[in-house]
Formats: structure tokens, sequence, C-alpha cells
């Protein structure tokens, strides 16, 4: 795993093995376009994501369950979570 790659990941944390990250919307509207958006993108990159969403809030956590843990694929995913407009 690419660690430097990570640490460039603003507001990514790890957590349990996963990268991590909460995110707070004015509405359960944004916050279901959100997750909307990001899963567009995501079945394009094609790793695992957990994702929990109550009212505005969405935590994602991303990891490659075939691969056993983050991989490259999980923080290009992240970086392209976070050029999305929130």
């Amino acid at each position: 795993m690419n660690w430097s790659a990570i640490a460039r990941l603003n507001h990514w944390k790890i957590v349990d093995g996963k990268l991590y990250r909460h995110f707070e919307f004015t509405s359960f509207i944004a916050a279901f376009g959100f997750m909307t958006r990001v899963a567009l993108i995501a079945e394009t990159k094609a790793p695992s994501s957990e994702w929990f969403n109550v009212y505005n809030q969405v935590t994602v956590q991303l990891t490659t369950h075939d691969a056993g843990g983050i991989t490259m694929n999980d923080v290009t995913l992240a970086q392209s979570i976070d050029t999305l407009e929130l």
C-alpha cells in the first residue's frame, strides 16, 4: 500500500483497516444526492464500500475485500469523492 497517498487524503483516516470519512449535509435530500453521485463513481472503480446513512449524515468506509485491505483503488475513489461539491 502506498501510505503517502493515504496521508495526502483530506479528512480521511484509517479505522478498523478501512479508509473512513464522515460527511454531514443540510438535509436528507442533500445526503442522498451525494450518495447517488458517489455510487456512480464507485461503480466504475469497483472497490468495496460500506455506507451508513442517518438523515443528513453519511459515513463511508472503503476497502478492497478481495485484496484483504486498502488498495490504490480505494485511495482513488476517496480522491474522487473529495472532488465532489458537497
